[in-house]
């Protein structure tokens, strides 16, 4: 989740927040802190566009749908994608839970390859699940993701991972507001990581440290503004919601290049920063 980004699927704001009234209608529902203002949101995105196409050499547009809602804008969420291909999700939020079908049709559109989808009663957000490297893969059981997506998602990845580790996540806010595993890890490098340890479970925090991870501390005021959710677009080439100048600063002496968008709209009023805007297809 830390080496060079090739290949990268998002949603523009357009086809997710649609207009301004949609907004108006819809933002109680899906649980945005107020609503958003849509021509604010589409110059932010266009912001964050232009750092990722300074980085990424494909970037794949999700299309507008009318079986989906605003969350749709958070790209990351309905699959996860391995070595050889993608597995299907199937969101612990209902309202989300029709993105799945939605991106199997795109993916099998743009002929890439899928290895698997959850079936039954099994939930998991894709923000849950962190490739801590190539064979080692994180995976957070909480209120959106649950036991039995877990052993779906063990299965479907046996030949693929070597450590296959549960994370159990805090109650912290409650089952209504969105805490994954991604809320208070990202991996900037082999060897660098931004964390808000209050959040992480002993065991977590000293595997990191014993694999050699040095750990950024997110302050409680910037774990709020998204300072914890920071995509790594190569090792140590990174961007972030601005407002967190403590961990951006932090970053920056540990070596790591920084990009900053305003992210008002766009990222903290539905909390879903970098990382949940995009979802890597590709690394090398």
């Amino acid at each position: 989740m830390y080496k060079k980004l090739d290949m990268v699927i998002v949603k523009h704001p357009k086809d997710a927040f649609i207009h301004q009234d949609h907004l108006s209608q819809e933002w109680k529902n899906f649980n945005y802190i107020q609503e958003p203002h849509f021509s604010k949101a589409e110059q932010e995105y266009e912001k964050f566009l232009s750092i990722l196409r300074q980085h990424v050499k494909h970037i794949e547009f999700l299309p507008h749908s009318e079986l989906v809602g605003l969350d749709s804008l958070y790209a990351h969420d309905p699959v996860k994608f391995t070595a050889k291909g993608a597995i299907i999700l199937k969101s612990g939020k209902k309202l989300r839970q029709p993105e799945a079908e939605v991106y199997r049709q795109f993916l099998l559109e743009k002929e890439i390859p899928i290895i698997g989808e959850l079936t039954g009663e099994a939930m998991a957000d894709g923000g849950d699940l962190v490739w801590l490297d190539d064979r080692t893969l994180l995976v957070g059981r909480g209120y959106r993701t649950n036991d039995e997506a877990i052993e779906q998602l063990k299965e479907m990845t046996k030949d693929l991972v070597d450590e296959f580790i549960v994370v159990q996540l805090p109650h912290d806010q409650g089952e209504s507001e969105c805490l994954h595993l991604m809320s208070f890890i990202s991996l900037v490098d082999e060897d660098l990581a931004v964390v808000h340890s209050r959040l992480m479970p002993v065991f977590l925090r000293q595997l990191l440290m014993k694999r050699g991870i040095k750990l950024i501390e997110v302050p409680e005021e910037e774990y709020h503004q998204l300072g914890c959710n920071v995509l790594a677009l190569a090792p140590r080439i990174c961007m972030m919601v601005s407002e967190s100048p403590y961990t951006k600063q932090q970053l920056i002496e540990a070596g790591a290049t920084v990009y900053e968008y305003e992210g008002h709209e766009i990222s903290y009023l539905g909390t879903g920063g970098p990382t949940c805007l995009t979802c890597p297809v590709i690394r090398n």
